[in-house]
C-alpha cells in the first residue's frame, strides 16, 4: 500500500503538469520532452510513469465524460422533480464539472481531436449521447408544458455551447464561486425555455 501511493501522486502530478501544459499551448505542440522538463524528470524516467502523452489526454478526456453523465444522471433522477427543476439542476451540473478543473476542462473541449483511432470515435459517440440527454429532456419539458422551444435540439445546442464557453473565462478565484456561477448561467439560459417566464 505505502508504495502504490507515491505512484499514485506522481501520476498525478504528470497529468496535472500535462494538462496545464496542453490547455497553454496546445497538445501537438506540447512534447514529451517539455513536459519531463516542467517535472524535473529526465526524459527517459517519465517513460516509467507513462507510455505517451495521449494516455493523459485520454484519462482527461474520458474522466471528464464520466463526470458530465454522472452530473446529469444525478439532475435528472427524482422523476417526482417537473422537467425544468432537472433541466436546471444538469445545467448547474455540467457548470460544477467544467469549474472543477478549468484547464482539464479547456483540454476535453478543444484538444480531443488529437485523440487517436478508435478512442476519437468513441469521444464523439459519447459527446453525441451526452447531447443527446439534453434534447431529450428538452424535448420532455415541450410536451409537458414546462418549456417552450420551437427546436428542442437547436435549443440544447445553444444550452452547451453557451456552457461550454465557460472556460475560456472563469477564474478559479474570481469574484463569483462556482456555485454563484451555476445559479447565474441557469437562471439566464432557463429564461429563454421556461413557459410564461
Amino acid at each position: 500500500m505505502p508504495a502504490t501511493a507515491p505512484l499514485r501522486s506522481r501520476k498525478a502530478q504528470i497529468d496535472r503538469t500535462a494538462t496545464a501544459l496542453f490547455r497553454a499551448r496546445g497538445f501537438a505542440a506540447t512534447s514529451m520532452r517539455e513536459l519531463a522538463t516542467e517535472l524535473g524528470l529526465e526524459a527517459g524516467s517519465l517513460y516509467s510513469h507513462i507510455k505517451s502523452k495521449e494516455e493523459i489526454l485520454h484519462r482527461v478526456c474520458f474522466g471528464l465524460a464520466e463526470e458530465f453523465f454522472a452530473g446529469f444522471a444525478a439532475a435528472t433522477a427524482d422523476a417526482s422533480v417537473p422537467v425544468a427543476g432537472q433541466l436546471r439542476q444538469a445545467i448547474e451540473g455540467h457548470v460544477r464539472v467544467l469549474t472543477r478543473d478549468s484547464a482539464a476542462s479547456a483540454v476535453f473541449l478543444h484538444e480531443w481531436r488529437h485523440l487517436s483511432e478508435p478512442a476519437r470515435t468513441e469521444f464523439l459517440a459519447l459527446r453525441d449521447r451526452y447531447e443527446a440527454s439534453f434534447r431529450e429532456l428538452i424535448q420532455r419539458g415541450i410536451a409537458a408544458g414546462e418549456l417552450h422551444a420551437p427546436d428542442a435540439a437547436f435549443a440544447a445546442l445553444t444550452l452547451l455551447a453557451s456552457l461550454n464557453w465557460l472556460p475560456a473565462w472563469y477564474k478559479p478565484d474570481g469574484k463569483l464561486t462556482p456555485d454563484e456561477i451555476a445559479h447565474r448561467l441557469a437562471e439566464q439560459l432557463l429564461g429563454g425555455l421556461l413557459v410564461n417566464a
